[in-house]
């Protein structure tokens, strides 16, 4: 009683919409999507803000790729532990106890977060103390010493940060699995929001480790901001460990082989850190720019598409009704296809303009400028492969299939480890050859998914997947012929690019042609997926009270297994 009330005045009139519950993989991933579009946004102006900050000396650029490169750790040892265990198994098995008893949920997902929270403290204290030996084993012979030195404070001050978002995603796992999706989200906005307070107040006094401090702020903002629905949910935190209780053996079933799996993908990028630290010449810096830009199209919509379906799916898997799973499977793919491979297009199109109204300051030079462009370009190819690889892997969470994607991401890991030595060290390519081995390593990752998933899942992939996916890129590919000769007529005759409010005109026009010839051509191919992009405006122009409310979305696919 304490609690509710003030529980109950935050959720009160016009805040009420922000318990709603979502009822479709549309309206939950629209969610998503309007969240991490913000998100996104405020992410590029953080890093333009540390741009302008730490770039006006060869030193202070050192020290902002060091900043990054101390993420890889902390980040590695939330993604083993926290993610492994919540994304494989935790949504999936608390809903089928939640189906039963909603209180023995709870209990469980009290036991489960005692034993995470006991495991990523140990293994945490192990990461601090032996921070220096860890830096130095992974890091190539062209960083600096003091580099080290900041990379290892950094590594220590973000492992408490780390802590902060194991609670937190702890929190948004229950949430999801009672479709609430609009707090978690916006806990990724006050994230970044918390980063910008550490870099404009403390930046000049601290130097770099202000942004260091800003991920503590913003972790625990994250965590913050689910504490009141949680608690309304009807969570109740209780100090318990029970490893026999129901549920929590299903959960260490399911989670060795997707923390190896989680493993191998974060070795991966361990490996991009070595290789770029080989290189030198700031090579980690352009190449994290680089994939910062390409993973914004996977964050818009492949991510929220996926992270959506996943409640969804696990609940038609665990009704064993697997007509309706392959509908909510080709559709969710057909969908991240639809919005991300024209995105993927233009940025390919577009990547100098682009870098350079998102990265272009004064102490960001030109060949700068060009090399992260470059890579641009190559890994911009791979977009929409990545995004639909994210649907992909929560198909096999829902059916309880964490093999499988270990499998895969082991030969994944395999397949860059090789293609990047070779590239860098035998053919000498430079931070070129990394982002080529990027890009082939995620055609040869979604090709193994979707094979093995097709064969897990008899005709999955049939004429429903294959057509429209046909159309899109058939649509996609004339978009990209036809957009590209008024690209360089804008480029060299119309616009004076040198001028920041021009070169917005040139993108902003380019893109605006290039959408509409990919609209146009979409509708004379009668691509079924247009539809979608009227429903998510209708879905954005209404108030977020009713956006949850909005009908679902009627694709014609199998009688009645086409709404999405």
């Amino acid at each position: 009683m304490i609690v509710g009330n003030p529980i109950k005045n935050l959720f009160s009139g016009n805040m009420q919409w922000l318990e709603n519950k979502q009822s479709t993989i549309l309206s939950a991933a629209s969610i998503i999507s309007a969240a991490t579009i913000v998100s996104a946004l405020s992410g590029i102006i953080i890093k333009r803000i540390l741009l302008h900050k730490f770039s006006d000396t060869i030193q202070a650029q050192e020290a902002l790729e060091a900043f990054w490169i101390a993420f890889q750790v902390p980040d590695l040892l939330f993604q083993l532990i926290v993610v492994g265990a919540f994304s494989a198994a935790f949504i999936p098995i608390f809903t089928r106890v939640r189906n039963k008893n909603e209180a023995t949920a709870f209990k469980m997902s009290s036991i489960l977060l005692n034993i995470v929270l006991m495991a990523f403290v140990f293994l945490g204290c192990i990461v601090f103390v032996f921070a220096r030996e860890i830096t130095e084993f992974r890091t190539g012979a062209q960083i600096t010493t003091e580099q080290i030195d900041i990379i290892v404070n950094l590594t220590r001050l973000m492992l408490f940060a780390q802590f902060f978002f194991a609670v937190s995603n702890f929190f948004t796992g229950i949430l999801q699995s009672y479709h609430r999706f609009i707090i978690p989200a916006l806990a990724s906005i006050l994230y970044n929001i918390g980063i910008l307070i550490g870099v404009y107040f403390f930046s000049e006094s601290m130097g770099i480790y202000a942004a260091g401090a800003g991920v503590l702020i913003g972790a625990f903002l994250h965590m913050l901001i689910q504490i009141p629905l949680i608690l309304k949910m009807g969570f109740r935190y209780q100090p318990a460990l029970n490893f026999k209780f129901d549920g929590v053996s299903d959960f260490f079933t399911l989670i060795p082989p997707r923390m190896l799996s989680i493993g191998a993908y974060e070795f991966r990028k361990l490996l991009l850190g070595f290789f770029t630290t080989s290189i030198g010449n700031l090579s980690f810096l352009v190449m994290y720019l680089a994939v910062n830009l390409m993973v914004i199209p996977i964050r818009f919509f492949g991510t929220p598409i996926g992270q959506a379906a996943l409640p969804f799916l696990s609940e038609e898997s665990d009704r064993h009704e697997l007509k309706r799973y392959k509908s909510l499977v080709v559709q969710s793919l057909n969908q991240i296809a639809f919005l991300t491979l024209p995105a993927s297009v233009l940025l390919l199109l577009l990547r100098v303009p682009v870098v350079r109204l998102v990265y272009g300051v004064d102490n960001f030079t030109w060949p700068s400028t060009i090399l992260t462009s470059q890579l641009v370009g190559i890994i911009a190819i791979s977009i929409t492969v990545q995004a639909l690889v994210q649907l992909l892997i929560r198909a096999f969470y829902a059916l309880r299939d964490t093999r499988t994607p270990l499998l895969i991401t082991v030969l994944d890991f395999v397949f860059y480890l090789v293609l990047g030595a070779f590239f860098v060290f035998y053919l000498n390519w430079g931070v070129i050859g990394i982002a080529v081995a990027t890009t082939l390593t995620a055609f040869f990752e979604f090709g193994l998914f979707i094979y093995f998933l097709h064969r897990k899942v008899v005709d999955l992939f049939d004429r429903e997947f294959w057509i429209p996916q046909l159309k899109i890129v058939t649509a996609s590919f004339i978009m990209a012929v036809l957009t590209y000769l008024p690209f360089k007529i804008f480029d060299e005759l119309v616009f004076n690019t040198s001028r920041t409010i021009e070169l917005i005109g040139l993108t902003v026009s380019t893109a605006t042609i290039g959408m509409l010839v990919y609209v146009y051509i979409g509708a004379l191919l009668e691509i079924k997926e247009l539809q979608l992009i009227r429903s998510i405006f209708q879905r954005f122009n209404t108030t977020g009270k009713n956006l949850s409310k909005t009908p679902e979305v009627v694709v014609e696919n199998s009688g009645e297994d086409s709404n999405v």
